[in-house]
């Protein structure tokens, strides 16, 4: 009788063709905390550097009065610009990605007459819970510089644009991703709404009723940012909100005239 050749032992298998490894799923967002702390050192350092500019133009061209507070919208714009530039070159260099897809600035998901009613229906709501928790009239910054016909257009132009552009870049482009990969969708945006709100704080006369109803609005556009997957989203309804805000700020003010 021919014997076989003899069995291998039981604890010795054939070698298994190796796989092709699989890499790993993409972290989104891609940036992480310590990308979040330096930014927020890019905003200080923007915002030194932008001071330093802005207090030689003022102090060279003996600037006062209204022409102040337009420098200080010239120091917020000129802090906007050094700070993404330099999110933007970080984003390149470390990560090698482009910033305003990264940010979220993807075309609309929802057509804009929507998202403008949004913001509208957004500013509505604020209003009627302005009313409920007898939120003051206080007197900030932006409404000083809209009772001066000069700096209406500054100021409307700024606020319709790059103050909605930017404030939404940070919080929702940057910030509100971050949280959302840590807390989940509800309470990252919620997260995100609380320093957007906080940021309008002293702006307000150390006001917490109005710093609730920033956050609040905040939340909101952290949501269609959140829904649509589009800054471009969230920005087009914080601009109209702003807009509703002017138009019932200088409505108000035609029917009690300051004497």
């Amino acid at each position: 009788m021919i014997e076989g050749p003899p069995e291998p032992p039981e604890h010795e298998h054939p070698p298994e063709t190796p796989s092709a490894e699989i890499p790993p799923p993409e972290r989104k967002p891609f940036w992480g905390y310590s990308d979040l702390a330096l930014f927020i050192g890019l905003l200080i350092a923007s915002g030194v550097i932008s001071l330093g500019v802005v207090g030689a133009i003022v102090s060279i061209f003996h600037l006062s009065g209204r022409d102040r507070e337009l420098a200080a919208l010239a120091i917020q714009s000129l802090l906007y610009l050094l700070a993404f530039t330099s999110l933007a070159m970080l984003f390149r260099v470390e990560y090698q990605r482009p910033f305003w897809r990264s940010m979220g600035w993807i075309a609309f998901s929802l057509p804009p007459a929507i998202i403008v009613l949004c913001g509208l229906l957004t500013a509505f709501g604020v209003a009627v819970l302005s009313v409920v928790i007898r939120t003051p009239a206080t007197n900030n910054r932006i409404t000083e510089m809209l009772q001066d016909p000069r700096a209406v257009v500054v100021v409307a132009i700024f606020g319709l644009t790059l103050g909605p552009l930017a404030e939404e870049l940070i919080f929702r482009g940057f910030l509100q991703p971050l949280l959302v990969r840590s807390l989940g969708g509800v309470l990252g945006v919620f997260a995100a709404a609380v320093p957007f709100g906080l940021l309008h704080f002293q702006e307000y006369g150390n006001s917490w009723r109005h710093a609730l109803l920033i956050a609040l609005a905040g939340a909101a556009f952290g949501w269609m940012r959140y829904r649509t997957g589009s800054t471009k989203s969230s920005t087009l309804m914080h601009a109209s909100y702003n807009a509703m805000e002017f138009i019932a700020y200088f409505a108000q003010q035609k029917v009690t005239p300051h004497t």
